[in-house]
């Protein structure tokens, strides 16, 4: 695994470029498969923004001329906590009633956030309701929420890069890595010596 110091912050590589660009295509491919009619495509924001670029145009690629729509939801608002609650900060202005609707999402931890815009979807009246992510992390899923597609999966590690943020920055990393936390100088001594 590679690292790279970056604005002071050292970044490990999970999955580099090239490896997401294969499985976005592998992906797209399978929804193809799918044959979805009258496609409507829904990233939630704004995570999912660089995956859900890349996705589309890996659907046109595939033969899918999908429309897209956007949504934006939070859980966690000014906090780095999730309240378990999930928020419409951005709705979608498309009618999905008895259209296939793919949801696109960056990540899928607790699930909270996926969980309640499929079901919102579904509500409205969708065909029916898929789910894309780039990255599936088990261990805290809080929802009862299985993605249909998905990425990679993801080790338990705070992810940047391709699309996600840690304050703000790293989303234009076109790679999903993780930061490594600095070591008390301690841990450092102790390191060093061991070498």
């Amino acid at each position: 695994m590679s690292v790279l110091d970056i604005d002071g912050h050292r970044i490990g590589v999970l999955f580099p470029a090239e490896d997401i660009a294969a499985r976005v295509n592998a992906i797209a491919r399978d929804i193809a498969a799918r044959q979805p009619v009258n496609l409507v495509v829904v990233p939630i924001l704004k995570g999912s923004f660089v995956f859900a670029a890349d996705l589309i145009r890996a659907m046109h690629h595939a033969g899918l001329s999908p429309e897209v729509d956007f949504m934006i939801l939070s859980s966690y608002r000014k906090s780095t906590k999730s309240s378990g609650q999930v928020t419409v900060l951005r709705d979608i202005e498309t009618d999905v009633r008895g259209r296939d609707v793919l949801l696109i999402d960056d990540i899928l931890e607790s699930g909270r956030t996926l969980a309640f815009a499929k079901d919102l979807i579904s509500a409205r009246g969708s065909r029916t309701t898929l789910t894309a992510v780039l990255l599936d992390k088990p261990g805290h899923l809080a929802a009862n929420i299985v993605a249909d597609f998905q990425g990679f999966v993801c080790p338990d590690k705070f992810v940047v890069g391709y699309g996600m943020d840690m304050a703000h920055q790293f989303r234009e990393l076109p790679f999903v890595g993780h930061v490594i936390p600095e070591q008390p100088a301690s841990a450092k001594t102790r390191a060093e010596q061991e070498t």
